[in-house]
């Protein structure tokens, strides 16, 4: 009975969140859920029973909900679970990614030498006994800190007890207004002064002195918004999160990171500029189309597979630009900024190091016997087994959010030349 009732339960919150309501509450509208979707009082299945958790360990709960066996992108699961079978992808297209890659291995030959490519490089290996994802073997703390991999779980970055909140002022804190709904999204009710109401920081992501299990205190809340329905397929409509840039009340997305990867994201010490103005480079991106097409204009220059941050932290404006539908479009300005999710995603993709892109190769698409241009294949005709490095062409694609190859052409060079224009 009680989890007919929490089945219940969650299909309001989603028909709520949907818009059958007047206000969209979700099932963490903003804050803390309902207890008992996550804890059982009696009956938990956490083996130590110290926080009476419905799954065996923070992020098997999580992904109970947010990991299913979906044939297509679904709502707010980031976790095609079981994971498809060889040669075939995982489906979730949320902006994160989808952990089912962690669960993707592949052995390939380049230039006569062979390579395993362990699933496990391809995101964050949070530990989920019950979807099978376990401890990082290759890195016992985070790369550039001191994060022990052996603690990483989805409350390592989200705070599913998180009291943050933006408030009508527009700033961020624990308290001095009740949190009415999330602050995640474009259809999100605007925090408010009078009546005095708050909204969540953006994805529930931890904020600040909120320590919890994660060991490592966040320097503050990063601002984005985005659309409404962010799973789904890109073969037609990108789907624009509108990353916002810290000044005043929120922390730049490098030193959001930067709590667990303080050596690779800490100010002076940058291997690769963020957080800084893209100046001139703006211009490359927004010209830049594909490989040998520098045709492009600022008004349709996006491009989901290289991100940035708009230099602002106003949510209204935020909100006015998170689409998925192409109905923004725009390019970054001079004074936009480069993000580390400007090349990775937060969760995992079919990448390495959890890279939008394919960066250990030379070319991205390839060109089968006909002349068409392919995303790279060991199925395609002939074989691009150097590029493909053991994909199908579909799972090639599936990493690329099903873009259309035509969108780049043939013989397409890393997209790191969206900024840099060296191709």
């Amino acid at each position: 009975m009680k989890a007919v009732k929490i089945a219940i339960a969650a299909a309001i919150g989603i028909l709520l969140a949907a818009g059958l309501g007047t206000t969209a509450f979700a099932f963490h509208s903003g804050g803390v859920a309902e207890c008992g979707g996550c804890h059982s009082m009696h009956s938990p299945k956490d083996p130590s029973g110290g926080f009476l958790l419905q799954g065996s360990d923070a992020s098997s709960t999580c992904l109970s909900c947010h990991g299913k066996a979906d044939t297509a992108p679904t709502s707010y699961h980031v976790m095609t679970y079981p994971a498809p079978a060889a040669g075939s992808a995982p489906v979730e297209r949320t902006p994160g990614g989808d952990f089912a890659w962690l669960l993707k291995s592949y052995t390939f030959t380049v230039r006569g030498t062979v390579t395993n490519e362990a699933g496990q490089s391809h995101g964050h290996n949070i530990i989920a006994k019950d979807q099978g994802l376990s401890v990082d073997t290759d890195f016992t703390t985070a790369p550039g800190g001191t994060f022990p991999s052996s603690q990483l779980g989805c409350n390592s970055c989200h705070n599913p007890h998180g009291k943050y909140r933006i408030l009508g002022n527009g700033t961020v804190a624990k308290t001095g207004a009740p949190i009415m709904g999330s602050g995640s999204y474009n259809n999100s009710s605007a925090p408010s002064t009078s009546p005095n109401y708050a909204v969540g920081v953006y994805r529930l992501l931890q904020s600040g002195d909120e320590t919890g299990t994660v060991g490592v205190s966040f320097p503050g809340a990063p601002i984005a918004v985005a659309p409404s329905t962010y799973n789904q397929t890109e073969a037609t409509n990108q789907v624009r999160v509108a990353y916002g840039s810290g000044s005043t009340n929120f922390v730049t997305w490098g030193q959001w990171c930067s709590a667990c990867h303080p050596d690779m994201h800490s100010s002076g010490t940058y291997v690769h500029p963020v957080d800084e103005n893209l100046g001139s480079l703006a211009g490359n991106y927004n010209s830049y189309i594909s490989s040998g097409n520098t045709t492009g204009t600022s008004g349709s220059a996006y491009l989901s597979l290289a991100p940035f941050a708009e230099g602002t932290e106003d949510l209204a404006t935020l909100k006015s630009h998170a689409s998925n539908t192409n109905a923004y479009l725009s390019g970054p300005a001079t004074t936009d900024k480069v993000m580390c999710l400007s090349c990775h995603r937060a969760h995992a993709t079919g990448w390495p190091d959890m890279l939008r892109w394919n960066y250990e190769t030379d070319f991205l698409t390839y060109v089968d016997n006909t002349g068409a241009a392919v995303w790279p294949g060991t199925d395609t005709t002939p074989a691009s087994t150097q590029f493909a490095r053991g994909r199908t062409s579909t799972e090639t694609a599936a990493a690329y959010y099903d873009r259309p190859v035509t969108v780049f052409g043939a013989y397409q060079r890393q997209l790191c030349n969206k900024c840099h224009a060296q191709d």
